[in-house]
């Protein structure tokens, strides 16, 4: 994929994420009294913060993406450094990592 295609995918990924971000920052659940209610809210407060920190870390991946543009970097794997193919980069434009270094990456994490 060509840079100036990746970083338009990335920019309208961007805007789309950004979007839903606010979205659910505006979200403000219903609070009621009782103890029932309370946990209810509780659980979907935490679902709405699950989401938000989910589309954060998206939202930090494509701009990661991006900067690797600027620094004419995009494409190549940082863990091997090698080409990531190129049907990788077609199906997930932020991507950092080559499928491999990715499974490795995630293991290290985990």
């Amino acid at each position: 994929m060509d840079t100036a295609t990746a970083r338009h995918r990335l920019e309208v990924m961007r805007a789309d994420l950004d979007r839903s971000i606010a979205v659910l920052r505006s979200e403000h659940p219903e609070r009621e009294n009782s103890a029932a209610d309370a946990g209810a809210v509780l659980t979907d407060s935490d679902r709405v913060q699950a989401a938000l920190a989910s589309l954060e870390r998206h939202r930090a991946a494509v701009e990661a993406a991006l900067a690797r543009i600027s620094a004419g970097t995009y494409g190549r794997c940082l863990g091997c450094g090698k080409q990531v193919p190129e049907g990788r980069l077609e199906a997930r434009p932020d991507a950092a990592r080559c499928v491999t270094c990715q499974a490795k990456h995630d293991r290290a994490r985990r």
